[in-house]
């Protein structure tokens, strides 16, 4: 599957957003201020966005969960369902554009949108390529057992099981190695 450069950077962009959310109760939020949001804004070099207010970081709380929804669908249909809310609600303007350095590339934010619609738009296309390419398996949860952050498996056999395999992958293999080790042991 080719992934341009700016979807590249839409699918980076959701898989962040929605792995700043709290695991649990006992979490806390990534995003707890509008301070937080205008660094996720500069970190992910969001452009046109303009001031940011607490309006805004409710919003993006909002498409936040709908986001994660798309990673928790059961199939192509019911993230297309999601998928197909966010981008309508935002009132997508497909535009070719070469800002920043940037070869052209197109956005699908309304110009003068607010950070939760330039989310919703760019984000919600960059996932209805996967689905509309019949590739939403690979819109992934961690498979640790302590860890559901979300990523896309990008592995040419679609075979991506944990978020960081020198994280959540490297730490359950030694987990196992230790239990044949200390089982062998008798």
């Amino acid at each position: 599957m080719l992934i341009t450069h700016d979807t590249r950077c839409a699918l980076d962009t959701v898989v962040d957003l929605v792995n700043t959310a709290p695991e649990d109760d006992a979490s806390p939020d990534a995003l707890p201020d509008v301070g937080a949001l205008a660094d996720f804004v500069r970190n992910h070099e969001i452009s046109d966005v303009g001031v940011l207010s607490e309006l805004d970081l409710s919003a993006v709380h909002k498409i936040r969960g709908r986001f994660a929804s798309v990673f928790a669908a059961p199939d192509a249909r019911a993230a297309a369902a999601v998928i197909n809310d966010l981008v309508a609600a935002a009132g997508t303007t497909p535009r070719l554009t070469d800002h920043d350095g940037y070869e052209w590339h197109v956005h699908y934010f309304a110009p003068g949108a607010s950070v939760a619609d330039h989310l919703a738009a760019d984000c919600g296309m960059a996932l209805a390529f996967f689905v509309v390419a019949g590739e939403q398996e690979r819109l992934r949860r961690c498979e640790a057992p302590d860890c559901r952050r979300a990523f896309v498996d990008l592995s040419r056999n679609r075979s991506r099981r944990y978020c960081d395999s020198r994280t959540c992958g490297n730490r359950l293999h030694v987990a196992a190695y230790r239990a044949r080790r200390k089982e062998a042991a008798g």
